[in-house]
């Protein structure tokens, strides 16, 4: 028997109140299927999906499978969302190198698009990941009704209140606050590493450096030989050399 998920409250009551944005540059842009007009927007919204999952994907993270289906409008945006997330990029990426906490917490902010609101939280779902494992996991959240009254079947999830009103700075971008490794991982593969570099490097045009056979290649060799080695010896004593030199008388 699964164990029901466990009641958790919002750390703040601010987050109970649906925000009123006026709309500005700042606004995050909302990719849906709903007004897609051609192909391009299309991949645009691909594109926006990636960024939002992954943050970055590379030729080999992508899905082709799952791409084709959504052009072709057999599966809905949610199920081309449930999809990453139930890729073995993202299980490798996020499941395999964090804690069940960690986990949680990072696939939160990228499906729901919100931080967790508390310990609690955290803990409610990872209980439903020890129970009924990753997808069981991230079918509850894109089965949730938070989920569908934010993005329904439609539109691709993203970081809601970015921009927060009376504050000169809004929330950090999720990859930045919540980086893929944690500091374990982290450590363990080596970075970040700190080099500090004593020298600064200047950027000198090709046709302004030395060519081959150009005679300042050999300034430090003519400036290593001492010009005191092979200088004559003075074999005059010294004293009145007038007096030494014989004339006619």
């Amino acid at each position: 028997m699964a164990i029901p998920l466990l009641s958790y409250a919002p750390a703040s009551q601010n987050v109970r109140v649906k925000g009123f944005d006026v709309p500005t540059d700042d606004q995050p842009r909302i990719f849906s299927t709903d007004n897609l007009l051609s192909p391009s927007e299309l991949d645009t919204l691909i594109e926006a999906a990636y960024r939002q999952i992954f943050f970055h994907a590379f030729a080999a993270d992508r899905e082709p499978f799952l791409e084709s289906q959504l052009r072709s409008g057999q599966i809905t945006t949610r199920d081309f969302i449930r999809g990453l997330v139930l890729s073995d990029t993202y299980k490798r990426s996020f499941y395999d190198l964090n804690s069940n906490y960690r986990f949680v917490e990072q696939t939160v902010q990228r499906v729901l698009g919100r931080d967790v609101y508390s310990q609690q939280e955290k803990i409610a779902w990872s209980i439903v990941v020890a129970t009924k494992g990753t997808k069981g996991f991230i079918d509850q959240l894109l089965d949730s009704a938070e989920y569908l009254e934010n993005f329904g079947d439609s539109i691709v999830p993203f970081q809601r209140r970015r921009s927060l009103p009376g504050r000169s700075t809004g929330e950090l971008p999720f990859n930045l606050k919540s980086p893929r490794y944690d500091e374990y991982h982290r450590r363990k593969l080596g970075f970040p590493q700190i080099v500090w570099q004593n020298a600064t490097r200047s950027f000198k045009p090709q046709e302004q450096q030395v060519q081959a056979g150009d005679p300042r290649n050999y300034l430090s060799m003519a400036r290593s030989i001492d010009p005191k080695a092979n200088s004559p010896k003075n074999t005059i004593p010294p004293g009145d050399y007038l007096a030494k030199v014989p004339y006619r008388k």
